[in-house]
C-alpha cells in the first residue's frame, strides 16, 4: 500500500466510509442530489415588487444609479439619456445578446453602437445581466460571446439592463438561476457578481472611484 492509499484509507475510516469505489461514488452522488438549502434571511424572501425596491435601495447605496423602463424597446432611449446627462459621447460598446438586439438601438440614429469585446478605449458599455440579488443590490453577469466580460470592467461607464422578472431575492436564488439556465457541465467560464461601481480605499483611506473597473454603474430595470 502506498503512502497515498494509507492516508486516504485513514480519512475514509475517520468518516465512517466503507465499501468499494462504486459504493463511495453512489454516496457522493446521493449527497449532491439531496443537498439541503441554507437558511435565507427575511429580506431574501420577498414578493417580486418588494424585491425590486430592495434591490434598487441597496444598488443606490453602493453608488449605482437606477432607471426603470416599461419594455426593452425603451432601453435605447434611456441609454441615450444617460450619455447626454453625463456629457458623454453618443457611443457604446455592446455584445450580441439577444435581449439587447431586441431593443433595436437603430431607433436612436445619433447613437453609435460598436459590437464585440471592449478594447479598453470605450467610454461606455452596455451589458445584459442574467439576474440580480435584491438582498445586496448585486448584478449577476455571465460571460460569453453575447456579453463579453471585458465590457464589465474596461469602459468607465457600465450600463446594465436586467429584467424585473430576473431580480431574485437571495444569492442562493441567483446561483440556482445560473444552474437552471446553463445546466451542469455547461456553466459559463466566468460569472461576475457586481455591486456598485469599482472603488478602492487603499491609498490614505480615501475612496477612489474606478480603481479596478468602471467608475459609474447605471442599472436599467426592464418591465
Amino acid at each position: 500500500m502506498s503512502a497515498r492509499d494509507n492516508i486516504l484509507g485513514r480519512v475514509r475510516r475517520s468518516l465512517g466510509v466503507s465499501g468499494g469505489d462504486a459504493q463511495r461514488r453512489a454516496a457522493v452522488v446521493s449527497r449532491l442530489a439531496e443537498a439541503k438549502s441554507g437558511l435565507i434571511p427575511a429580506r431574501g424572501q420577498l414578493p417580486r415588487e418588494e424585491r425590486i425596491e430592495v434591490f434598487a435601495k441597496y444598488a443606490e447605496k453602493y453608488g449605482a444609479t437606477i432607471a426603470r423602463v416599461g419594455s426593452i424597446e425603451h432601453l435605447p432611449q434611456e441609454v441615450s439619456r444617460y450619455l447626454k446627462s453625463n456629457n458623454l459621447p453618443a457611443s457604446i460598446r455592446m455584445g450580441e445578446d439577444p435581449l439587447l438586439k431586441d431593443a433595436r438601438f437603430e431607433s436612436e440614429p445619433m447613437l453609435t453602437v460598436i459590437s464585440g469585446a471592449s478594447d479598453g478605449t470605450d467610454v461606455a458599455g452596455v451589458s445584459h445581466a442574467r439576474g440580480a440579488v435584491a438582498e445586496s443590490g448585486t448584478l449577476v453577469l455571465a460571460s460569453g460571446p453575447n456579453n463579453p466580460v471585458t465590457i464589465n470592467f474596461l469602459p468607465e461607464h457600465h450600463i446594465v439592463a436586467v429584467r424585473a422578472a430576473d431580480v431574485g431575492a437571495s444569492l442562493e436564488e441567483a446561483f440556482a438561476g445560473i444552474t437552471a439556465t446553463y445546466g451542469k457541465g455547461e456553466m459559463p467560464r466566468t460569472v461576475n457578481f457586481v455591486t456598485g461601481p469599482s472603488r478602492s480605499g487603499d491609498i490614505e483611506q480615501k475612496i477612489i472611484m474606478g480603481a479596478h473597473g468602471p467608475r459609474a454603474l447605471h442599472i436599467v430595470i426592464i418591465g
